[in-house]
């Protein structure tokens, strides 16, 4: 890439006590671009997030605009437009699907109004605006993942960090979750994911990388990834 990435991640290394969760890893995300990080479970992608997001030790280097962020405490990343949805969903379970909104509106404003900013989040997931006076732990877990999803519309981010986004939906909502996405990344929003759904995840993404124990031991065009057979069979451990 010749322009500055929005997210740069460089010899990257984090740790649970003696455990060492990420070894060397290094990759980058440009704006607009979607790209995927894959991986069994226990690979590291979680792992991988949550060091991003500075809510874990690590050494190496991260960047955002080109800006170092080892220093930059975990709700200022957010205040400078990353956004991290877990794969909890990161709602407030308590509080109201309008208030989930609301919240993150403020976190960090886009320039318009919350009525306009509502009024789209709504257009997209008409069944946010049926619930919207309803406690969010109340809703299903597609309701709830489209609850997440409506953050980034409500305030888009220079960046979306996404946790499992297909974990526990139907086929049918995990079709919709994509559809959604791939909405943000045409109108300009870099994108990193990690999924256990891999063909999902590849076939959304640009590009991808694939982690195993800690470490990224394959990257590329996502479109030749997916069609990689050893890939799947060497790396992945499934046809």
């Amino acid at each position: 890439m010749t322009d500055t990435p929005v997210l740069l991640v460089d010899h990257l290394h984090a740790s649970y006590g003696p455990i060492s969760a990420l070894r060397d890893c290094t990759l980058e995300i440009g704006k607009g671009e979607a790209v995927a990080v894959v991986g069994a479970n226990g690979a590291g992608k979680t792992t991988l997030l949550r060091a991003i997001c500075n809510m874990l030790s690590w050494t190496g280097t991260i960047r955002l605009d080109g800006v170092p962020t080892n220093r930059i405490p975990t709700h200022d990343l957010a205040r400078r437009g990353v956004l991290h949805l877990p794969e909890s969903r990161g709602i407030l379970a308590t509080q109201t699907v309008l208030e989930n909104l609301r919240l993150a509106f403020d976190m960090y404003p886009s320039g318009r109004s919350f009525t306009r900013a509502l009024d789209e989040a709504f257009e997209h997931f008409p069944r946010m605006k049926e619930r919207r006076h309803q406690p969010a732990g109340d809703l299903s877990g597609g309701e709830q993942q489209m609850l997440a999803l409506a953050r980034a519309i409500i305030a888009p981010p220079k960046i979306l960090l996404l946790d499992e986004p297909s974990l526990g939906l139907s086929p049918r909502m995990v079709r919709e979750a994509y559809r959604v996405l791939d909405g943000f990344k045409t109108r300009g929003m870099a994108i990193l994911l990690v999924e256990q759904n891999v063909h999902a995840a590849l076939r959304f993404a640009n590009r991808g990388y694939v982690l195993r124990q800690g470490v990224i031991v394959r990257q590329g065009n996502a479109e030749a990834l997916v069609h990689d057979v050893e890939l799947f069979s060497q790396y992945l451990g499934f046809t």
